[in-house]
């Protein structure tokens, strides 16, 4: 067994509030996690890495992405084909984790191509990407939000949903998206509109937690969100419009909110004259009521998630450190905003006791900044950084 100690930087953990100066840690090389840690003089190992006196923090999580979606095509991408899928999947993972992201959680993929890239990874062929859930395609209704030629199941009743849920979960599915309400992306829906029913989604939520998985619940206004609470999904994705009522019931519940604000905030600042004007207005207008109900939400203690949306209009896959800025803006600090990432998003995986924060015991999956994280957001929009995967450099 050989060991690699970093040493010679600043230490946000992820599960503190503040920075450790002059600090260090251990990799096993074999295994990839912390071994030690401590600061001040490092222990003497095998390899030994100065990190010149740069900022450590934990790699994200992004709990929500659309891998096949190319967010310049505004489309949908439900013309392309399932080659070209594949490939805009695998580009999209390297850009994510280039940008500091190493844990996955995908939400709707159109061929199932992320199932299938996921087989890829496991057998090492898959190089610069990050650990990855995959979801398949999501569960809509006929003619909802979602259902399209490739990249949906629609199912009408709690029958159909249940033999949907256990055919994607034998094709090798890990995590499940229903649509409970309608979106800002398709043009015969609303945010408000009501989608699955409770009874559609409470099997879906039911045949997942038998295999202990999880249920994501597209779910932006209401009655759905209300839908999706009652039918026990385990985080609700948007949550643009969730009430008081609501959150309360998603604290006693212990139900996640992921609020993608990223992927509402560049729809009305990029898409004048390139979107279609009703598309626009809805994002533009669901602003400043999501930063109203989203701050209460955080208030009564709602935990929230990391997650941007990636692949939805102009919405990067470069763009998940700046949705902690915007995370903010909800009444966190910073280190309460990448808290959203290194505890909260690792907990709702169920991936807590190896990945998240920087700890000893968990995987050496890290980030090298120049400048103090927990000083400015803006700081870990840097593009050059260092990445790493199990104490390996992939960036």
């Amino acid at each position: 067994m050989t060991q690699t100690t970093f040493f010679n930087f600043t230490l946000f953990d992820g599960a503190t509030d503040h920075n450790q100066p002059a600090a260090w840690f251990t990799v096993d090389d074999n295994t990839g996690r912390l071994t030690a840690r401590g600061h001040g003089t490092p222990e003497a190992t095998d390899h030994q890495v100065d990190l010149h006196e740069h900022y450590v923090m934990p790699g994200f999580f992004n709990v929500h992405t659309h891998v096949t979606l190319d967010p310049q095509s505004f489309s949908g991408d439900s013309g392309q084909s399932e080659a070209e899928a594949g490939v805009f999947a695998f580009e999209n993972l390297q850009t994510l984790l280039k940008s500091g992201v190493t844990y996955v959680r995908e939400l709707g993929t159109n061929y199932d191509v992320d199932v299938k890239l996921k087989r890829l990874q496991h057998r090492g062929l898959l190089p610069h990407t990050p650990h990855l859930l995959a979801s398949g395609r999501a569960f809509s209704m006929t003619g909802g939000h979602g259902d399209s030629p490739h990249g949906g199941h629609a199912v009408d009743s709690p029958d159909e949903m249940r033999k949907a849920v256990r055919t994607a979960f034998k094709h090798g599915v890990e995590t499940i998206k229903v649509m409970a309400t309608g979106g800002v992306m398709t043009p015969n829906d609303f945010m408000e509109d009501p989608q699955l029913s409770v009874a559609e989604m409470r099997v879906a939520v039911e045949e997942a937690h038998h295999k202990r998985r999880l249920v994501a619940a597209h779910a932006e206004g209401n009655p759905g969100i209300q839908n999706a609470l009652d039918a026990g999904v385990d985080s609700i994705e948007h949550g643009f419009y969730v009430t008081e009522t609501e959150a309360k019931q998603m604290v006693a519940q212990g139900t996640y909110l992921t609020p993608t604000l990223i992927a509402e905030w560049t729809i009305p600042e990029f898409g004048k004259g390139q979107l279609p004007d009703w598309e626009v207005k809805k994002a533009a207008d669901a602003l400043d009521d999501t930063y109203v109900n989203l701050r209460r939400a955080y208030q009564l203690g709602v935990k929230f998630t990391c997650g941007t949306d990636a692949g939805t209009p102009f919405n990067g896959f470069d763009l998940t450190p700046a949705e902690f800025g915007l995370l903010t803006k909800l009444g966190m600090t910073p280190a309460q905003a990448y808290q959203c990432s290194s505890l909260n998003s690792a907990a709702l995986l169920g991936v807590a006791d190896d990945y998240g924060t920087l700890e000893v015991g968990k995987f050496a999956d890290f980030q090298v900044l120049a400048a103090d994280p927990l000083a400015d957001t803006a700081n870990v929009q840097q593009v050059d950084k260092h990445v790493y995967l199990s104490g390996k450099r992939e960036f």
